[in-house]
């Protein structure tokens, strides 16, 4: 395989695996009640967090899974 073609697919896996995460931490993040630690009328600010968590929480998520994808992929050259 031509290495700028396995680069790509790389990039296009790592930017699927982001966004799903950050989508699927942001549906989570909706159980939370954390509107109660805000003062009232500070919506712009709920959603901001709410904005801020999925991304730190997704993000992390993603880079653990691929990762250890890649870790599992270089486990051949052990043996």
């Amino acid at each position: 395989m031509d290495i700028y073609a396995q680069f790509g697919q790389q990039a296009v896996f790592g930017i699927a695996s982001h966004l799903f995460f950050i989508a699927v931490s942001f549906y989570a993040l909706q159980a939370f009640r954390l509107e109660q630690l805000f003062k009232k009328g500070r919506t712009f600010q709920i959603q901001l967090i709410y904005i801020l968590l999925s991304i730190a929480i997704g993000s992390t998520v993603s880079n653990f899974l691929i990762s250890f994808s890649q870790w599992s992929q270089q486990l051949q050259y052990l043996f």
